[in-house]
């Protein structure tokens, strides 16, 4: 499992038809590669999450724009696509008393690894955690849970 931290633009704008790819015509025209992308939406905005190759090349674009930006430090995990790959994630942070805020990933079935995105109560602090010997073995195979 490899793993960095990484800043994420959040971009808050109409929830209208159009405004994506709006978003997507601007950082093509300045040629910024979108690797992870989260879009939620209220009754009146939109928040489009992005992970981009140039975050502040990106920033300095949507400012210009006159959108309001956010950027905040995520996991960027690139990890192997099998069951029990995120009990092992989630189980060394609640060990460790981190709570992780959010996250999203995506990998196509027949892939052997995927990129998820998380936002956790303490970045440094969970890669660290996720970083250490003991987290890179199988997690115990449980018989139920609670949630």
């Amino acid at each position: 499992m490899a793993m960095h931290i990484a800043k994420q633009i959040s971009v808050f704008l109409a929830n209208k038809p159009g405004t994506l790819a709006a978003v997507c015509d601007v950082l093509a025209e300045a040629q910024i590669n979108i690797y992870a992308i989260s879009t939620s939406d209220t009754i009146d905005h939109s928040v489009v999450r992005l992970v981009v190759d140039h975050p502040q090349k990106a920033l300095k674009i949507f400012e210009r724009h006159g959108s309001l930006v956010v950027v905040t430090d995520v996991l960027l995990i690139d990890g192997s696509n099998q069951p029990g790959s995120l009990l092992e994630i989630a189980k060394a942070l609640s060990d460790a008393d981190i709570n992780i805020e959010y996250c999203y990933c995506a990998t196509s079935p027949q892939a052997k690894k995927g990129l998820m995105i998380m936002r956790t109560s303490n970045v440094e602090k969970a890669l660290r955690v996720l970083n250490a010997p003991a987290t890179r073995t199988a997690p115990p195979r449980r018989k139920s849970s609670s949630l």
